[in-house]
Formats: C-alpha cells, sequence, structure tokens
C-alpha cells in the first residue's frame, strides 16, 4: 500500500484566513481598494482582516469570496494540505483523513471545517459550529450571496431568519433554499450547534 494513502498532516488554518484571503485578492489581480468597494467598506476594513486585526463573519467572508469570484473553499485551499492533493494526482482519488481538515474560525468565535478532501467545481462542502449567541452576519440584518444552499444539523440548535419568517432547526432537521433569498443564521440555543452545508454554485 502507498504511503502517501496512509500518511498523516495536521492543518492549522484558522489564524491563516486573512492571509489566505490577501493571497486570493493578489491572484485575481484587484486592488485593496477595488475589493473594499465592492464589499461597501474601507480599504482600512480590507487590511485589518488580511492582517488578522478583525475576524471576518461568515457573511462577510462569503462575500468576499463572492467578490473575488472563487468559491468558498479556496479560503482552504492551502500549500499546507500536500498529502491530499497527492493522493487526487497520484491516485485518481482524493482522501483527507480527519486531523487534515483546515478549520477556519471567524467572528462570534463561528468555525468552518471543510469536508471535501479534494477540489470540487461549482460545490462547497464544509461543516459550522456556531457557539450559543454567535451569528454568520456582523450588522444582524439578512444577506444573500451566490449559490444554492442545503443544510443538515448535526446538534444543538439553529434558527434562520427569511425576510417574513423564522425557521428553527433541530438535530436532524434539514433545510435548503437559493442565497439569493435574504436570511440570516444564528444561534438561539444553550450549546454548540454543529451542521453540514453543501452550497452549488453556478458556472463561475
Amino acid at each position: 500500500m502507498s504511503d502517501v494513502v496512509t500518511a498523516r498532516a495536521t492543518v492549522e488554518a484558522g489564524h491563516d484566513v486573512g492571509a489566505r484571503l490577501r493571497d486570493l485578492r493578489h491572484q485575481q489581480g484587484m486592488s485593496a481598494r477595488t475589493l473594499a468597494s465592492a464589499l461597501g467598506i474601507s480599504p482600512s476594513a480590507v487590511s485589518q482582516i488580511e492582517r488578522g486585526v478583525l475576524q471576518p463573519s461568515v457573511s462577510r467572508l462569503i462575500a468576499i469570496t463572492d467578490a473575488l469570484g472563487v468559491p468558498l473553499a479556496a479560503v482552504f485551499d492551502t500549500s499546507s494540505h500536500p498529502v491530499a492533493e497527492t493522493i487526487a494526482t497520484a491516485g485518481g482519488f482524493a482522501l483527507q483523513r480527519a486531523e487534515q481538515a483546515s478549520v477556519v474560525t471567524l467572528e462570534t468565535g463561528v468555525t468552518f471545517r471543510r469536508l471535501s478532501p479534494g477540489r470540487t467545481p461549482g460545490v462547497d462542502y464544509f461543516e459550522s459550529t456556531y457557539p450559543p449567541g454567535s451569528t454568520a452576519h456582523d450588522e444582524g440584518s439578512l444577506f444573500r450571496h451566490d449559490g444554492y444552499e442545503v443544510g443538515t444539523i448535526i446538534s444543538g440548535e439553529l434558527t434562520i431568519d427569511f425576510d417574513e419568517e423564522r425557521v428553527v432547526l433541530r438535530a436532524g432537521d434539514a433545510i435548503s433554499y437559493p442565497c439569493s433569498r435574504p436570511h440570516r443564521l444564528h444561534n438561539t440555543g444553550t450549546e454548540d450547534t454543529v451542521a453540514q452545508w453543501l452550497i452549488v454554485h453556478a458556472a463561475r
């Protein structure tokens, strides 16, 4: 059996989210001022996010990747994934061990963990953990973004506010909706909420 398949690697990506966003911006040839204008924030705020002074909220992170024209999964695609990439190239499949999963920590303590073991064009597949009282949107209002979202609650309780109604989801519940519909996710329970999400994008 190949040593590649049994290899182990620990990925610590949470503190690098700002640096990764900066790298993605540079790859897209976009200035900080142009990105700031697209997001409706100041260039200083973009700089603080990229330097790790400010942690973006879930909605801000998604807005940034949308503005850059890259999938959410791109935030996790760093050079610290040599094992999964090698397997995908050499063996025709991608394999991600539990300890290899990339995790990013966002505002209010929300964490995202990538579940896709390799690149999956047009699809973002990840797990989110919302601590009690945490929210996906830093401004308290509803937001929208690209794609179509499907989610399943693994544990805890998650509330989703839509423009005209509120839905409370608990373990085992599932929901789907177009991300263009204004919405806001927040944990109204007393324990961490863990959910798995699939976001399907139109061809970019």
